[in-house]
């Protein structure tokens, strides 16, 4: 283990990959063993070689058409119970393995650009990080949820051992801890692009940036500590097993192994890009780098590579050449520099640097303190004008580039940097170069002649961006149906009857005896020894029905008197409302005319402070399928969501926050509707959220009602993308709603969302939701909220 006190020594170096190391990870099976990943397109797993000191390479893996970038591990589960291994390329792809087969169980696509990080949770979900500006949340083959808000590439993920807490690390400079798909905070503290992340808690964790610095957090947002000790880009950082030291590699040649908060101990290695590095479960460390070779350290005497390997490393280190542009040694200025006899002074600190002159060369050694002497680690050579030998190293708007050329253009005007993988196709590059800039096409040979006259061997790549059009919209209706889950002439116990106020409690009293649980008063009570679940799945929207029609038109008379002229409605318009009231309300047999429609739209876009019981009306109309159909169906749909997400504005007033919630539940009562509403999901679900905060208890049961209605049609399509961003809200919501009846409506929908959906429970348990609820199956009034809490967790 870390602790042991024992300075870390070759153990073994393995060459099987033909380009950079650029992922690794630590193997569940075979125990003691190790996956890599590298540009040459391979995955390679490998197990420790019981005869000696090394490793063997068990298989190798192919999947991606491109560089392979990072790897993690999902943990056993009953159908693999040697778990599985997830690989995520430049080919914008993530490849699934078993650990017994070369080709990919399956592959994993939605990412617009390079897969740069991956990790593993609980129950088989897998967190990815992309050039593309967002990570994704994946469960088994599917993608459940995608994480936005970062500004740049993000480079690396974590999921957290809490459950639903995320971790994302991006080129913005800035850290994300995400909860059930939403940011719950943004860390902000890097001067660079941050590039790793490592879990020393539940509480803590560690990011490494190309600030060439450590930070440890706190996830409440604080950050604990800083460290300093590379001298260039920090790429990978990695955790010793049940201790809070850990070790970091990256553009200074170096793998640094950091004890208690300081830095123990410095390993140079013979390649300038250290790009990732793991640590086994016996405490030695894998570092992967841009020659393509592994190396693995140790503390441990039996498993420290033999005299003539150790050897070896070091005339190779000796051997490599320090380009002092990198900045790795400080500034140098060769007249200035000491003999060899420098040499003969003890250094002061394990991994202190020493340059020398000899016979004209410029030679940098390394402070061994386990072996009191000075290792040579390379030579220093001038400037050569040599291209980016390291692959990638070239940061770019936060992308990784193999080059990134200065382009004059003409020499009055401005420089411009073209960006260029090798594995890009020159001329589409220069076509897009000249596109952006806004430059003349007529220098398209000469842009494509320069690149490839500067590089060698190109690939062509391509990249597509998709763009779909989410409004249609058509339906039928049922008539007679009623709120859908009444069974009983109840008064509705979600609105209230007596004095109209819109957002008052309700007080209606309904008749009691009725089983259903959302239209009896009182609790329901369970006589039978076995309860039955009546509860969920719902098969049926819940609706808003209460009204008292003639208090409705009575403040809109009043506030009509009050209205300016051009919002004015005449006595006429009056009369029309009150048939549009009593034709939706079921007191007459008539059917609304387009006429009614047309003077409660210009009704319903009265000023915020006086429309209130117009989009009252509106709420009760649109569960006539004459008024669904009219403003859900293909013509008019835009401007009536527009309408109604418009007065969900947390600075709103809140008796328009409340009606437009009760009448987008309303929508749900017709197929023309249900139709729009699942269209407009995403749009709606986002907006409505945010009626989370306020205390009103009558919101938080329509935005509760609101989500059990989504439920309820994703039930029916089983669409596991939209169960996601329920789960999402449900989890989201859960946590600042106090009210029982809210609760009580979340859980129906929770209930309804898992029935017979095995991803979706899955999805649940990782979200952390079973320990959300746990503390309702103890309500003792009303009973419902226990009883339909024990069933969800009976699922669960």
């Amino acid at each position: 283990m870390a602790g042991e006190g024992g300075a870390y020594r070759l153990r073994c170096s393995l060459v099987g990959h033909g380009q950079d190391v650029r992922g690794l990870t630590r193997g569940l099976f075979p125990q003691g063993g190790f996956v890599s990943v590298s540009r040459d397109r391979t995955a390679r797993l490998w197990a420790p070689d019981g005869l000696n000191r090394g490793f063997t390479e068990m298989h190798c893996m192919s999947g991606h058409s491109n560089f392979v970038s990072c790897v993690c591990i999902i943990p056993p589960s009953d159908l693999y119970p040697r778990g599985l291994i997830a690989t995520g390329g430049n080919d914008h792809n993530i490849c699934i393995f078993t650990v017994d087969n070369p080709a990919p169980l399956y592959v994993l696509t939605g990412h617009k650009n390079t897969v740069c990080s991956l990790s593993s949770g609980k129950f088989g979900t897998l967190l990815s990080g992309s050039w593309d500006t967002t990570a994704k949340v994946w469960l088994n083959d599917r993608c459940m949820m995608t994480l936005q808000g970062h500004t740049a590439a993000i480079w690396a993920v974590k999921i957290l051992p809490e459950q639903g807490l995320m971790l994302t690390g991006s080129a913005d400079k800035t850290i994300k801890l995400w909860k059930a798909g939403r940011c719950e905070r943004t860390f902000t503290g890097h001067e660079d692009c941050v590039r790793g992340l490592a879990i020393l808690s539940e509480m803590e964790f560690l990011s490494c940036a190309n600030d060439a610095s450590v930070r440890r957090w706190k996830i409440s947002g604080e950050c604990l500590q800083v460290y300093y000790g590379h001298t260039n880009y920090i790429y990978s950082i990695s955790v010793f097993p049940q201790c809070k030291d850990f070790v970091t590699t990256g553009e200074d040649r170096s793998l640094r192994i950091w004890k208690q908060g300081e830095c123990a101990q410095t390993i140079r290695l013979p390649a300038q890009s250290v790009w990732c590095c793991c640590v086994l479960d016996n405490g030695d460390i894998v570092v992967g780098a841009s020659d393509g070779i592994i190396r693995v350290f140790t503390e441990s005497l039996e498993r420290t590579a033999s005299a003539e390997e150790i050897q070896a490393f070091e005339n190779e280190l000796s051997q490599a050449s320090i380009d002092p542009k990198t900045g790795d040694l400080g500034d140098i200025n060769a007249d200035d520099l000491p003999g060899r006899e420098h040499l003969k002074d003890p250094g002061t600190r394990d991994g202190q640097t020493r340059l020398v002159k000899d016979n004209g060369k410029v030679e940098a050694y390394q402070w061994s303190v386990s072996e009191a002497r000075w290792i040579k680690i390379g030579d220093v050579v001038g400037s050569s004008g040599a291209t980016q030998q390291t692959s990638g190293k070239v940061l770019f708007e936060g992308k990784e580039y193999d080059y990134v050329f200065t382009i004059d253009v003409n020499e009055s005007g401005p420089s411009y940097k073209l960006p260029y993988n090798i594995s890009d196709d020159p001329w589409l590059t220069a076509y897009n170069f000249l596109q952006k800039n806004d430059l003349n096409p007529m220098f398209l040979d000469q842009v494509a002649n320069f690149i490839m006259d500067n590089t060698k061997g190109q690939t062509l790549l391509s990249t597509s961006a998709q763009f779909s059009d989410p409004f249609t919209g058509a339906g039928r209706y049922v008539p007679g149906s009623s709120s859908g889950s009444s069974t009983i002439p109840a008064a509705d116990p979600f609105t209230g009857a007596g004095r109209y106020v819109p957002g008052s409690a309700s007080n209606a009293v309904a008749p009691v005896g009725g089983v259903d649980p959302y239209t009896g008063t009182g609790a329901y009570q369970s006589t039978a020894p076995k309860v039955e679940n009546i509860y969920f799945p719902k098969k049926d929207a819940v609706t808003f029905d209460q009204a008292n029609p003639m208090q409705i038109l009575g403040k809109l008379k009043e506030l009509n008197g009050s209205a300016t002229e051009e919002h004015k409605l005449t006595e006429d318009d009056l009369i029309i409302l009150e048939k549009l009231l009593s034709a939706t309300c079921n007191t007459s047999a008539e059917t609304p005319t387009a006429q009614q429609l047309q003077t409660l739209w210009r009704a319903v876009n009265w000023p915020e402070d006086i429309v209130f019981p117009a989009l009252d009306i509106l709420r009760l109309s649109v569960r006539h399928p004459t008024v669904n159909e009219n403003f859900c169906s293909e013509k008019d749909h835009v401007q009536f969501i527009i309408l109604l997400l418009k007065f969900l504005n947390p600075k709103g007033k809140q008796a328009n926050q409340l009606l437009a919630l009760r009448a987008l539940c309303n929508c749900f009562v017709s197929q023309a509707g249900q139709k729009l509403m699942m269209e407009q999901r995403d749009e709606i679900m986002t907006q409505a959220i945010e009626m989370k905060s306020g205390n009103n208890k009558n919101i938080h049961i329509a935005l509760a009602t609101l989500t059990l209605n989504y439920a309820v049609c994703l039930h029916k399509v089983n669409n596991i993308e939209g169960k996601a961003q329920c789960l999402s809200v449900i989890s989201t919501v859960m946590e600042v709603v106090q009210d029982l009846e809210a609760i009580f409506r979340l859980l129906v929908a929770l209930g309804t969302l898992i029935s017979d959906d095995t991803n979706a429970v899955q999805l649940a348990k990782s979200l952390g939701v079973d320990s959300q609820i746990k503390k309702y199956a103890s309500v003792s009034e009303p009973a419902k909220v226990k009883e339909c809490c024990r069933f969800v967790l009976n699922l669960l």
